[in-house]
């Protein structure tokens, strides 16, 4: 079964993995300021991730507040987890031009913004836009450069590592929850919006702890396991491709247009060491072109790495079994946010409210998706195991249990059902790992990004979904069973393609060979 790039004879011309004998160790790759970046990504998984988590608690509020549906106000929650992995792709873009320290504190600022803009809504409609776009927005600029920056800081624990960092998840989907519901029940949900905009603020901080790595790191990381000299050149010639300053690799500029911006760039500082004796208007018109012309090379480099991996010669979508990891991820998230945004409601329609209020079962999902994270990742890392069979047992198991959940009626019998759908969904620590597996460390912003956003659409649209079929049969089962069977369709995607890719390529290899 299909392990890795060269496993479906497929490659992009980067190959992270380049080897096995270290040339040159660098101790800020899988350890050192790596684990700084682990700590910065956890933190954001919990103030992004867990408070998404953790908003049927404000979903209640706003149900008693405005009085409207709960179709319709189950959309704003929606739209919030959906836009935060929907705009994937185009923070991609801003992490090609900015880096992504700029992004994440740019996105923290937006997100606090939009909880204490939603502390002052007048209706539903009102919180779509200030909750549900702009710190939807806010969250995307945060969340894709966590996930990107441990990719790159990490070779050999990159699995253990993302593991930890997502385990944020789990920790802030318990502690936000219940942060939410003292405030709540204090303050009102008005002003417990606006002191989690305060809280939110600290996204800045995690994003200021991204400290992107250097040229040199870079291709010390990349040169690290070598076995052959013609792999070595390889990596080699990777490392001296322009190189963005939040670690994403660049894709070399033609040199005509290299050339013609040096030349620009050069004859502005020249003017401006001979200009000296003149006034200090003209020197600060020259110093304003020059960082003007700085910044065009810069967005023009981002758009272009942007571009090409979408609709280049070397596009991602030319990859089939990228194309069907899209298929499976537009299936795959609703059915892990379905249960946290209706199971309050399915306590309620069989009677467990004593027994759930002792110990809720969104909780029991969040504490075992903890544990799940960490277990898997140091499952997936170790050299006897392969990370893709690992995701797709997580992946059945995952499935199998949200077709048995609208079959349990008693406490215990959900209760056992929501550890084993926190456990097996521990998966998504690997996604990154599986992308990068795919495409490689250069392509990984893009690439992922592509994937949360397959991920946004399933979150937007599963929930509202659910809720419709629960108007036209008053029951939750239908849309357990209908959301189950989707997701078993995206896995046979993850399964058929890399066969007949694998297949595809061993065929072509025996042509080459009787040839």
């Amino acid at each position: 079964m299909y392990a890795s790039r060269e496993d479906i004879g497929y490659d992009f011309g980067d190959d992270s993995k380049v080897g096995s004998k270290p040339i040159k160790p660098n101790p800020n790759v899988d350890g050192g300021w790596a684990w700084m970046i682990v700590l910065s990504s956890f933190l954001v998984h919990i103030l992004i991730m867990g408070s998404q988590m953790a908003l049927g608690i404000l979903n209640m509020e706003w149900l008693e507040e405005f009085n409207q549906s709960r179709g319709l106000t189950a959309w704003v929650s929606s739209l919030s987890m959906g836009i935060t992995l929907i705009v994937g792709p185009f923070i991609g873009l801003f992490i090609s031009m900015c880096g992504c320290r700029t992004t994440a504190i740019i996105g923290g600022i937006l997100n606090a913004l939009g909880w204490i803009l939603s502390a002052y809504a007048s209706n539903v409609h009102y919180l779509f836009l200030t909750f549900g776009v702009t710190a939807g927005i806010g969250s995307g600029m945060v969340y894709l450069p966590a996930v990107v920056m441990v990719g790159q800081y990490f070779q050999n624990r990159r699995a253990l590592a993302q593991g930890l960092s997502t385990t944020g998840t789990g920790f802030g989907a318990f502690l936000m929850t219940a942060l939410l519901k003292y405030l709540c029940t204090e303050f009102g949900w008005r002003n417990a919006m606006f002191i989690q905009g305060a809280i939110s603020l600290n996204l800045c901080v995690c994003g200021a702890l991204m400290r992107p790595l250097s040229p040199k790191e870079l291709r010390e990381k990349y040169v690290v396991g070598n076995d052959s000299e013609e792999n070595r050149a390889k990596a080699l010639s990777q490392s001296t491709e322009t190189i963005k300053s939040n670690g994403v690799l660049g894709q070399e500029p033609e040199k005509k247009e290299e050339v013609a911006n040096e030349e620009v760039l050069g004859s502005v500082q020249h003017i401006e060491i001979g200009g000296k004796s003149g006034s200090e208007r003209s020197m600060y018109g020259l110093r304003l072109f020059k960082t003007v012309s700085q910044l065009t090379v810069t967005v023009r480099k981002g758009f272009a790495l942007w571009y090409s991996s979408y609709f280049g010669a070397a596009s991602l979508f030319t990859n089939r079994v990228f194309v069907a990891f899209i298929i499976w991820a537009l299936f795959a998230y609703s059915s892990f946010v379905i249960p946290f945004i209706h199971l309050p409601e399915i306590v309620k329609q069989y009677k467990l409210s004593r027994q759930d209020n002792v110990f809720p079962l969104t909780s029991i999902i969040a504490i075992v998706h903890i544990f799940g994270k960490v277990i898997l990742g140091i499952i997936s890392d170790l050299p006897c195991i392969s990370t893709w069979n690992v995701f797709l047992m997580a992946n059945f198991t995952l499935v199998t249990c949200i077709l048995t959940l609208p079959l349990m009626q008693t406490y215990i019998g959900l209760a056992v059902v929501c550890a084993l759908i926190g456990f097996s969904s521990g998966y998504f620590s690997l996604m990154p790992v599986v992308t990068e597996d795919l495409v490689g460390t250069k392509h990984l912003a893009n690439a992922y990004g592509i994937i949360i956003c397959a991920n946004g659409i399933s979150a937007l649209l599963g929930p509202p979904f659910a809720g419709w079929i629960y108007d036209i049969t008053q029951k939750y089962d239908f849309s357990f069973y209908i959301a189950g069977l989707l997701y078993m369709v995206g896995i046979i995607f993850l399964l058929i393609q890399p066969c007949i890719q694998k297949k595809q390529s061993t065929d072509k290899s025996t042509e080459e060979a009787q040839v």
